[in-house]
């Protein structure tokens, strides 16, 4: 409970927030709402409800403020319209339809895996470089910390252009941006791990005669593993944030980015926000796989209980 208790104090601090927000946000497109129903609103011109404020409208008329909750449209989704519409798109339909949240998902995570995998290869590759070479040191990081100051809005539709004019469309493009994402944190957790043992412990090496690869395998890399978890669990999530912006400027027809996009075109918000709840599930979910992870390799490193 000690564990759970600020958890759930936390989360119902947010949701008394976004409660509390729904009636500001939506009263005057319920009261517009209301007075096409025949209702009654007070004030009963739009001109003068904006001059009251949100407030005092709602307090002029708290059936219309009770209904900021139940709008078709609202400008803020209440927290139980989210969880109804994640509910009707996730357990009420079909995996396979194309209404289903699980089928687009499934579309963006699978870019996402792809491009977490490169972009982990990648980023562990250069760091063991980093680490041995001077040169590299001195000539890659410097590289690799500067192309994370590029707007990923501005390079994914340049990645989708390029890659679509030699033919190549689908998963591979936005698994490029997920990597592209992904590679930077593995990069800097992994050289920050790697050089992790102290000089005792590399002087024991040298005093053994250990090779570099055995130092690597025996000594750094068991010491990096803390750093890279933790640059794992960045990664993923940045790789899935990677997968849904690299289906925005397509027009994609499927995944979380597909929702997103039609949401917004025809005015349906709580699409959008089903989607953007969906996101930030899966993202939970893929963090928690690696905390289990690394509890799971401590334990066996002796490092854990």
């Amino acid at each position: 409970m000690r564990n759970v208790l600020p958890i759930l104090t936390v989360v119902a601090v947010l949701l008394g927030v976004w409660l509390l927000a729904v009636v500001p946000m939506n009263i005057h497109l319920a009261a517009d709402q209301a007075q096409r129903d025949g209702v009654a609103v007070v004030p009963d011109t739009p001109a003068a409800r904006q001059e009251v404020g949100a407030v005092a409208l709602a307090v002029r008329n708290p059936d219309v403020m009770a209904s900021t909750y139940t709008l078709e449209r609202p400008a803020l989704p209440g927290p139980q319209q989210v969880v109804g519409e994640l509910w009707r798109t996730t357990v009420a339909v079909r995996p396979s339809s194309k209404q289903s949240l699980i089928y687009h998902g499934w579309v963006t995570l699978s870019a996402t895996l792809l491009g977490f995998a490169i972009g982990t290869t990648l980023g562990i590759v250069l760091a063991v470089g980093i680490v041995f070479s001077r040169t590299m040191d001195l000539s890659v990081m410097p590289w690799a910390i500067a192309s994370q100051t590029i707007p990923i809005l501005a390079l994914a539709p340049m990645i989708i252009v390029i890659m679509g004019s030699l033919g190549i469309q689908g998963l591979l493009p936005k698994a490029i941006i997920s990597a592209y994402l992904s590679f930077f944190p593995v990069v800097v957790g992994m050289v920050k791990g790697l050089r992790s043992p102290d000089a005792m412990q590399l002087d024991l090496l040298r005093t053994y005669h250990a090779s570099p690869l055995q130092g690597l395998w025996k000594l750094r890399f068991p010491a990096s593993l803390p750093y890279l978890f933790a640059s794992l669990k960045i990664g993923i999530s940045a790789a899935l944030v990677g997968a849904i912006v690299g289906e925005l400027p397509t027009g994609a027809r499927a995944g979380f980015g597909a929702r997103m996009l039609v949401g917004d075109q025809y005015g349906q918000p709580l699409v959008t926000w089903a989607a953007l709840f969906a996101a930030a599930i899966t993202a939970a979910v893929l963090v928690g796989i690696f905390a289990m992870l690394e509890r799971w390799s401590a334990r066996r490193m002796g490092a854990a209980a």
